[in-house]
């Protein structure tokens, strides 16, 4: 049951990806373009070439927060993570190397019944 309730998650999780995919790929491409524009903005040392700077930083900064939706997308990822790591635990078995045969009577009974 566990394994089924994992999958249908990945299921969900991987379709609110596909439907994500492409603000996620603006978003980072914008972001991309507004580090670019930082640095050419601190790089130039005209006034002009700042206020310039600045209203082509705008306009990318309003594309980024535009996508800003596409971080669901990066959470789907992450469930998708975390459900990869929980389906390949194995699950914990304890067993007991004691040959006293009262902590161990199952043992001792299918022994004793062979």
């Amino acid at each position: 049951m566990k394994k089924f309730l994992l999958f249908i998650g990945g299921l969900i999780a991987f379709f609110v990806l596909l439907a994500n995919i492409g603000p996620m790929i603006i978003l980072g491409l914008s972001l991309w373009l507004l580090y670019i524009v930082f640095k050419k903005f601190v790089t130039s040392d005209r006034v002009a070439a700042k206020i310039g700077w600045i209203v082509v930083g705008l306009l990318v900064l309003s594309i980024s927060l535009s996508n800003i939706y596409a971080i669901i997308g990066v959470a789907a990822v992450y469930v998708l993570y975390l459900i990869y790591k929980s389906w390949k635990e194995e699950p914990v078995v304890h067993t007991m190397e004691d040959d006293d045969p009262f902590t161990n009577f199952e043992r001792e009974w299918a022994d004793l019944n062979r």
